[in-house]
């Protein structure tokens, strides 16, 4: 029975957010109160058990996810994403444009949102294939596969960090696995997967090819842009390799774990950008500050989303099926890593959003973490392959590419669709061989 409540409380969101358009947040925190109350809560432990389920989410990434906005906000208002994008173009040359475009994604892609990310490098791209004559998907899929991978896999992004905070995952070690499934990822959803694309010949799209782009006295060094946008990874990395290498008592590793939290490394990384790509590079402070200030508007519904997801979670930890779950898993053979993937998968295609698909997979599976003992970085990354697999046409991220590549529908079933599920499937097969590896 508590199966058949949480199905039909999945069903039940399926049809609010996409037969009645209902906002994301709004749905999951109903669809949680009603599962709630369907599985025996009384409606004041409800209520206790969503306010718990938010506080506990949002207590751990709202720096996170904050310092990571503004970090985002300040690479690309300052031209720093613009810089690094045309110096690796200019290094890589007309013959390997595709491997440039990649490489600016996964960088510009660890610094700021998908959206964002996609919105700002568009223009570059459009100037490549104008000034090349290169085909448009020739050049623009490898840079959004690089983009959807980073957001799928990789922390700091809203989506792993928030499943790793829900698992209980280490954020260095999910870095690090995440770093290591990215590249294989990207290259075959990327540069190998666009060579088949030259067929879908396009041209930008009118009205959107004259986008400001930064003259080069506007912009900062090349060098320093890299610097602002990877030292948050670099922190990270740092302090999942002395975490893995160093006993605990070491005050080496003790320093680096400090600078490595997500949060500080974010905070370091914002200052650093305000002072390198800001301050150095002519801005009067205000107008920096008022770069930081305007990139909370752009995830304020992504945080609700998450806190919606941690709210669900809650409610079902504290209803007893969390409990339930786990007793069921006991006697299954079917992978945890499958499971979750499979899980992802499903919601992602019914409901279109890959953030909420993963939120709600992630408080559906991890009571399975404490039965199977399965690594909970390796199941943040396979809740994240799953939810980006096979985006259509209830997914905003659907039109987004078939607007701004110029594609009919049938040609964004055939391009974007494609590449999201390639993404999904080798993510899969690299988490599968991951756990091999590290078992």
């Amino acid at each position: 029975m508590p199966i058949t409540i949480i199905a039909l409380g999945v069903v039940l969101l399926l049809v609010l957010m996409i037969v009645f358009k209902v906002n994301g947040f709004l749905a999951l925190i109903f669809v949680s109160a009603v599962v709630g109350i369907a599985e025996g809560m009384t409606p004041l432990q409800v209520i206790a058990s969503i306010q718990k389920g938010v506080g506990s989410t949002l207590g751990g990434l709202a720096m996170i996810l904050g310092f990571g906005a503004m970090l985002g906000k300040l690479v690309s208002d300052t031209g720093a994403a613009q810089r690094v994008a045309m110096t690796l173009i200019d290094a890589f040359g007309k013959q390997r444009v595709q491997w440039a475009m990649m490489v600016t994604g996964l960088i510009v892609g660890l610094a700021m949102f998908y959206e964002i990310g996609f919105v700002l490098l568009l223009p570059l791209v459009y100037t490549v294939v104008v000034a090349a004559g290169i085909p448009l998907l020739y050049v623009g899929v490898p840079m959004v596969a690089a983009l959807s991978v980073t957001h799928c896999f990789l922390p700091p992004h809203p989506g792993p960090t928030a499943i790793a905070t829900i698992f209980g995952a280490n954020l260095g070690t999910t870095l690090l696995y995440g770093i290591i499934l990215t590249l294989p990822t990207v290259i075959i959803a990327g540069p190998i997967f666009s060579k088949f694309l030259k067929k879908f010949e396009k041209s930008p799209p009118e009205g959107l090819y004259n986008t400001k782009i930064f003259t080069d006295a506007e912009m900062p060094g090349f060098w320093t842009s890299i610097f602002a946008a990877v030292i948050p990874v670099v922190l990270m990395a740092l302090a999942a390799v002395f975490e893995l290498t160093v006993a605990k008592e070491n005050p080496i590793r003790q320093f680096f774990e400090f600078i490595g939290n997500p949060a500080v490394a974010l905070f370091i990384s914002v200052i650093i950008a305000v002072v390198t790509l800001g301050l150095r590079n002519g801005r009067k402070i205000d107008e920096v500050m008022e770069m930081c200030g305007s990139s909370i508007a752009a995830i304020a519904m992504i945080v609700f989303i998450i806190a919606g997801g941690g709210a669900f979670k809650q409610v079902l930890v504290d209803s007893g099926v969390g409990e339930y779950i786990a007793q069921m898993m006991r006697n299954s053979s079917l992978s945890p890593l499958l499971m979750c993937w499979t899980v992802a998968a499903m919601l992602r295609i019914a409901l279109g959003s890959a953030t909420v698909a993963a939120i709600t997979t992630a408080g559906i599976v991890t009571p399975i973490i404490a039965v199977t003992h399965t690594d909970p970085a390796l199941m943040v990354l396979a809740v994240g392959a799953g939810s980006v697999i096979a985006s259509h046409v209830n997914d905003p991220g659907f039109w987004l590419f078939k607007g701004y590549f110029n594609l009919s529908v049938v040609e964004t079933l055939k391009t974007w669709t494609v590449m999201e599920t390639i993404i999904s499937v080798v993510g899969l097969a690299g988490v599968l061989i991951l756990e091999v590896i590290v078992a």
